[in-house]
């Protein structure tokens, strides 16, 4: 699917409206919420997402939307809009600017349009199917590396894979040439530009991934669940970005042993 220009500029209006809603909140909170999976909520989470539906509301009546603080409308429509306010919300509230938005298009189920967004720094990458994918404006490529063996690898938390999880990312782990935690989706974005060479993950929901898709394969990576599979609406949240598909390559066996 080509991604028509229209959608772009609505993504980055999306972006620019939750940028403006989440920024007067930044080291200013007065409470965090913890939602029913444990997971922390903050008054900027929500009034992100509400900016972005009320533009996605009067622009795209008919589209489908996944958000992760108010869910579903029209999502079984052939276009939808993953939305992602905050993703990285602990390093939100503990005043990391590491955390970013997320806004994904999904045609009949696929991620064709990703924007990662973080409104503090003012980095932003944006990915579509059939275009180089851009950090303000400018192409971003990845670092052709293809060893595993001086890889520079990341995820967020050790603490987010099961026990067989952990053991297969621990076999990536130790034939990787180091390992940075922290960092959410903007791992996606370093990635992107060449300063971080693979990503793991797995526990992830939609939102969470689905935007990140077109901006790693734009900028000449790739990027699929464990089992090499194309990620697409109905994946299971265990995912692998690396910076060439040689190293994708690479991760999947180890992680598969």
């Amino acid at each position: 699917m080509t991604v028509a220009d229209a959608d772009i500029a609505l993504a980055h209006r999306l972006a620019d409206a939750a940028g403006a809603a989440i920024r007067p909140h930044f080291r200013a909170l007065a409470a965090v919420e913890t939602k029913a999976d444990a997971s922390p909520v903050t008054v900027a989470d929500r009034a992100a997402e509400a900016a972005m539906r009320d533009i996605l509301g009067r622009d795209r009546p008919t589209d489908g939307i996944i958000g992760e603080e108010f869910g579903e409308d029209r999502p079984d429509a052939p276009r939808v809009w993953v939305l992602d306010p905050i993703d990285g919300t602990r390093s939100f509230v503990a005043g990391r600017p590491i955390f970013g938005t997320l806004i994904a298009l999904l045609a009949d189920g696929v991620p064709v349009l990703g924007i990662i967004d973080q409104c503090i720094g003012r980095d932003r990458w944006v990915g579509a199917t059939a275009q180089p994918t851009t950090l303000n404006g400018v192409v971003a490529m990845t670092r052709r590396q293809s060893s595993l063996t001086t890889a520079h690898l990341a995820t967020s938390s050790p603490h987010y894979f099961n026990a067989a999880g952990l053991a297969a990312f621990d076999r990536v782990r130790a034939a990787a040439g180091d390992t940075l935690y922290g960092g959410d989706c903007y791992n996606y974005g370093l990635l992107a530009s060449g300063h971080l060479d693979l990503v793991v993950e797995a526990g992830l929901k939609i939102y969470d991934w689905a935007a990140l898709v077109p901006v790693v394969v734009g900028a000449g990576g790739a990027m699929t669940d464990w089992a090499g599979e194309r990620l697409r609406r109905g994946s299971d949240g265990r995912v692998v970005a690396a910076a060439d598909p040689a190293l994708l390559a690479a991760a999947l066996a180890t992680l598969a042993r």
